[in-house]
């Protein structure tokens, strides 16, 4: 439960209290203590005089009983005799609806009875006690409640949808340090100057220099921007303010800009801390995409855009921001002043995934057995999230299995679900089994006698839920930051490898090869339209520029003749020729091998690297 739900339940409860005090010592006094009777019953009291006084209005009788009434002066009504024995308590106070009787007044002096006459009261002053008073209770409950959702809406309007729906945390309550994040690099680095700015203004102040307004954090998707923002606040030890951008926007106009002003309002009382907004392109976008000047999104854009840099100083506030998306962010929030630094958190080298994978598994029974070198070196182009997935479910398997320990094999395993899927326990046909083996087997062969290839970590013919019937991997032994033509050339050859062992046994392809031709052809055209490496076209690049950080793949140029789009596509399908005629040609050498090695993977349906290399090896020295 938070703050204001607290507050809410106290309201309820004091108004609660509150009501009933009303009740009983205001309203219950005024309306209790006066029996309803009929005409007929005060008659029948008067008759047997146990009236002891009366007060007549213009349209009621109110009597007092006498104390006590002996039982033979019990009044007869409708033939019955009242046997109740009545003292004077409140109930001994009668009132009846006064008719028209001319005697009344003759009968109550002949009966020795006191009586009186009562004034006619004001009807506001009946209005008040019989209408505005029993309704008062409910009017303060009411009150407390629309008053706590009241004062934080649209210029104070109900149910609080301007107030900021940021989550203030203390630093020491982020939980998070340097020393729990791996792998970060650079962006450590720089993130740390911001927090000497924060910790030591001081210290900067005599050079002149200024706080860096924001601070946005770019990269793939699970490299821990989050996270890194989280350990700024725990060492810095400030408030830290986390908002996603899509918080900032609802159903109605003009929320997401009184959303940004009340946190900034909120962060300027507790300078200096930190705003982190999560997934900011949500509201950061170009305002070139959208044609309606006056959208939610523009405003609330608009209102960041003066808070961060506008006429009043945000002195001790640091914006940071996340997001995969920088292309799409408009460019005045990118500009100095507000965005002042962009900090690439990019994937992590295999120095850095070691790092990642001491903190994930820390806290795991592992067997000593275990190289985490061995697995970070295998595993490039994972991003921090893929690692803790890998160790998670590395613990999940050898607890499922009743291990004290967790194995390595466990680790190969995960590694394997994370790449390829989970294995599916659906057995393949015989005819079905021995194409998926030679199809394998033809990738494994291919990379193993292609000088600059990767190394086969596996092969498998165990189907997956990813939709593959079975799975080669290939583990580069170090992180590539440059790609040769002729590595290019070898990689899209080992692609190819399955294909041309279903040409070279069976005589024929089959569909399982799609995947494997996708990727071989586009591999070709980036290397004729981006890459520059086709003799015909020479070093010219005819791919239009990327518009997406992410994306590898761009298309190619609408500008371009026809007869060069013809030579583009020649030459992309002359180099996927080139490269299947290359494995044909080495499973052809070696197609002894090939079906050994596919008996083999039949036989034990999973062979890993070693398998290969003595078999491969066997045969070498055989021949």
């Amino acid at each position: 439960m938070n703050k204001g739900q607290k507050f809410s339940a106290w309201y309820f409860l004091v108004a609660l209290i509150v009501a009933w005090l009303f009740s009983e010592y205001i309203y219950k006094p005024y309306t209790e203590g006066k029996t309803e009777v009929p005409y007929s019953e005060f008659l029948a009291d008067l008759n047997a005089g146990n009236i002891e006084n009366a007060d007549i209005s213009d349209t009621r009788i109110i009597y007092t009983l006498k104390e006590n009434i002996s039982p033979d002066k019990r009044p007869v009504v409708d033939g019955k005799i009242l046997t109740s024995k009545r003292a004077k308590s409140q109930d001994s106070i009668k009132s009846a609806v006064k008719l028209t009787d001319p005697f009344l007044i003759e009968r109550l002096a002949s009966a020795d009875i006191k009586f009186g006459g009562i004034a006619h009261r004001d009807g506001i002053i009946d209005l008040l006690m019989g209408i505005i008073l029993p309704m008062l209770p409910l009017i303060i409950i009411w009150y407390f409640i629309f008053r706590n959702m009241h004062g934080g809406g649209i210029g104070g309007g109900i149910f609080s949808f301007g107030r900021s729906k940021a989550k203030e945390l203390q630093g020491e309550m982020s939980g998070v340090k340097f020393s729990d994040i791996g792998g970060a690099g650079e962006a450590e680095v720089e993130l740390r100057e911001i927090i000497d700015f924060l910790k030591d203004p001081k210290r900067f102040d005599k050079f002149g220099a200024k706080l860096p307004r924001g601070v946005l954090l770019v990269g793939p998707p699970g490299t821990g921007k989050t996270l890194l923002a989280k350990a700024c606040a725990g060492e810095a030890g400030v408030p830290f303010f986390f908002i996603t951008g899509s918080s900032f926007v609802e159903m109605f106009v003009g929320v997401g800009a009184a959303r940004v002003r009340d946190l900034f309002d909120q962060a300027k009382k507790k300078a200096p801390c930190i705003i982190f907004v999560d997934e900011i392109d949500a509201i950061g976008q170009s305002r070139m995409r959208n044609f309606n000047s006056n959208s939610e999104q523009e405003a609330t854009l608009n209102q960041l855009l003066a808070e961060m840099d506008g006429f009043e100083q945000n002195n001790g506030v640091v914006i940071m921001g996340a997001t995969n998306r920088p292309e799409i962010l408009d460019q005045a929030l990118m500009r100095p002043g507000r965005f002042d630094r962009q900090i690439q958190v990019v994937l992590p080298t295999e120095e850095g995934r070691e790092e990642i994978l001491k903190i994930h598994t820390k806290k795991l029974p592992l067997d000593p057995a275990i190289d985490l070198k061995s697995i970070a070196k295998v595993t490039p182009g994972f991003s921090g999230a893929d690692l803790a997935n890998i160790a998670n479910e590395a613990s999940l398997l050898a607890a499922r299995r009743k291990a004290d320990k967790v194995s390595m094999n466990d680790f190969d395993l995960a590694i394997e679900r994370v790449v390829a899927g989970l294995q599916r326990k659906t057995p393949l046909t015989p005819e079905v089994r021995k194409k998926v083996a030679y199809h394998e087997s033809g990738h494994a062969l291919v990379s193993c006698y292609l000088p600059g290839s990767d190394p086969v970590h596996k092969v498998s013919i165990i189907p997956t839920t990813k939709g593959a019937l079975g799975y080669t991997l290939n583990m580069p032994s170090e992180d590539k930051y440059l790609v040769t033509e002729a590595e290019l050339r070898t990689r899209m050859a080992v692609m190819l490898g399955g294909r041309a062992a279903e040409l070279l046994i069976f005589g024929e392809a089959s569909t399982g090869a799609s995947n494997d031709l996708e990727r071989a052809t586009e591999t070709a055209r980036r290397m004729v339209t981006e890459f520059g490496m086709s003799g015909k076209l020479g070093p010219v690049r005819y791919a239009s520029p990327s518009m997406m950080y992410l994306s590898g793949n761009s298309e190619v140029r609408n500008d371009i003749g026809e007869g060069t789009a013809d030579v583009i596509d020649g030459e992309i399908k002359r180099l996927v020729i080139e490269a299947q005629e290359k494995a044909e040609a080495i499973l052809r050498e070696h197609e002894k091998i090939l079906h050994e090695v596919a008996g083999v993977l039949q036989e034990k349906e999973v062979i890993n690297s070693d398998e290969i290399k003595a078999i491969v090896d066997r045969e070498s020295t055989a021949g």
